[in-house]
């Protein structure tokens, strides 16, 4: 059976938790896919909450025309407590089939997959997972869409601050998002020479910290910069400064908090290129019967994982890359 004559005609696509740069670009590439292969793509919007609430619209070529330079998501996206509920779930399922709805591509993270197994499940509707976030924190994928950007931006940043503490003498705590990753901590303060890195994965205490920032005191280094993961120990950055401020003074001590800047921008090119291919692979997955399971790139090769493995079994930090940090952090 060739993908255009699979039984499925209209196969909706929607964007769900946090917004992530390239999710665009992936939505495009979902939409000329089933182009390409003549069947009818379908828009909803808000996520799980546009599901349930009707917001579902026929995608065209011009619909998703000059979207793939631009970050967020054109289908929007919102975290869904009705969505949790038997009766939510089944009001989505009702408006999906008013719709003509026949498969989804769910393009988010953990909960959004966690949302469409339980979906899937329920109502027999079969769906492919695109990842889609910048936490680069499920398993299955060697990179997530969004992360290059959001490693890219904070990179950028840093080395912004990095002017101004050398110019003052100054240490300063550079906070990133990464509740439960520190993926972009790491990445970051490698690309931008931070002197230390503290992330969820590998706690680091105030007194290493100390010992760390004192030894390049006595070396008279006129700055340093630690980075931060949001959810690290021994805690937030604020909190962080504070303690080492109580203890060390060798530096005038400052905080900047990145936060929900790492979401916005424009996708760097690998984003833009692998949102693409796994838009694409998304949809011919579909249409060669695959459901349940998250699209991603392994060895750049393209690779199907459960949606059940994708979400319980997070990625561990790459230990050459901590080595690394370590070594070059001196």
């Amino acid at each position: 059976m060739s993908f255009a004559s699979s039984p499925l005609e209209r196969i909706g696509v929607f964007t769900s938790g946090g917004d992530a740069p390239g999710m665009n670009a992936a939505v495009r590439a979902v939409v000329r896919t089933c182009l390409y292969y003549q069947k009818q793509s379908v828009g909803i919007f808000r996520g799980y909450d546009g599901m349930i609430a009707g917001d579902i619209k026929d995608l065209s070529s011009r619909s998703v025309s000059n979207i793939i330079q631009r970050g967020g998501t054109i289908l929007k996206s919102a975290r869904s407590l009705e969505f949790k509920t038997k009766e939510g779930r089944r009001q989505a399922y009702e408006n999906l089939k008013s719709a003509g709805v026949d498969a989804l591509v769910a393009i988010g993270g953990d909960g959004t997959f966690r949302g469409a197994t339980l979906f899937s499940s329920e109502y027999d509707i079969p769906v492919v997972g695109i990842p889609g976030t910048i936490d680069n924190d499920l398993n299955g994928t060697d990179y997530t869409i969004g992360y290059d950007t959001a490693v890219n931006t904070a990179a950028q940043a840093i080395d912004k601050v990095r002017d101004t503490a050398s110019s003052h003498n100054r240490l300063f705590f550079i906070e990133v998002m990464g509740r439960d990753s520190g993926q972009i901590a790491l990445r970051a303060s490698i690309a931008a020479g931070a002197e230390a890195t503290m992330i969820p994965e590998q706690p680091m205490d105030i007194d290493e910290l100390v010992r760390i920032l004192e030894s390049g005191a006595e070396r008279k280094k006129s700055s340093s910069l630690v980075v931060v993961a949001e959810g690290g120990k021994p805690g937030r950055s604020i909190d962080i400064a504070r303690e080492v401020n109580e203890r060390f003074s060798y530096y005038d001590t400052k905080v900047t908090i990145l936060g929900h800047l790492l979401r916005g921008g424009s996708p760097t090119v690998a984003d833009r290129v692998l949102a693409s291919r796994l838009g694409v692979a998304a949809v011919e997955g579909l249409l060669n019967n695959i459901s349940g399971q998250m699209v991603g790139i392994v060895n750049n090769q393209i690779k199907f994982t459960p949606f059940g493995q994708a979400t319980t079994q997070h990625d561990e930090l790459e230990k050459e890359m901590l080595r690394i940090a370590t070594i070059l952090s001196v």
